[in-house]
């Protein structure tokens, strides 16, 4: 019994001594922390809304620049290398629909007949 209480002592001896380390560790992380933030901390630039409509209408007037190539009607040789973009789409039949989807069901039923043999 003497023995156990010795091994006792010790064990709350070192444990108090993790805690102490801990507490230290904890200390040099928080002073750390502290300084480091304090220096990366950055205020943002703020504008007022006077500058960032100043700035939207400048960045408006560029775009309406670019698109009429710089201040001058498109010719039609630039207008050639535009791709038109197709507004109607294709769709599927019905019945490439139902293949599509019974091809999906066999997918699934082989994942799920190969589950079954794992479980």
């Amino acid at each position: 019994m003497a023995n156990l209480d010795t091994i006792v002592q010790q064990l709350k001896r070192e444990r108090e001594q993790a805690a102490k380390a801990v507490r230290q560790l904890d200390t040099a992380l928080s002073a750390l922390s502290s300084s480091s933030s304090g220096v990366s901390q950055k205020r943002g630039n703020r504008l007022s809304l006077a500058a960032r409509a100043r700035i939207a209408a400048a960045q408006r007037a560029r775009w309406a620049k670019v698109r009429t190539n710089n201040g001058q009607k498109r010719s039609s040789a630039q207008k050639q290398n535009v791709v038109p973009i197709s507004k109607k789409r294709s769709t599927l039949s019905a019945a490439a629909r139902k293949k599509i989807a019974a091809a999906q069901r066999a997918r699934w039923a082989k994942i799920k007949a190969a589950q079954k043999k794992s479980a």
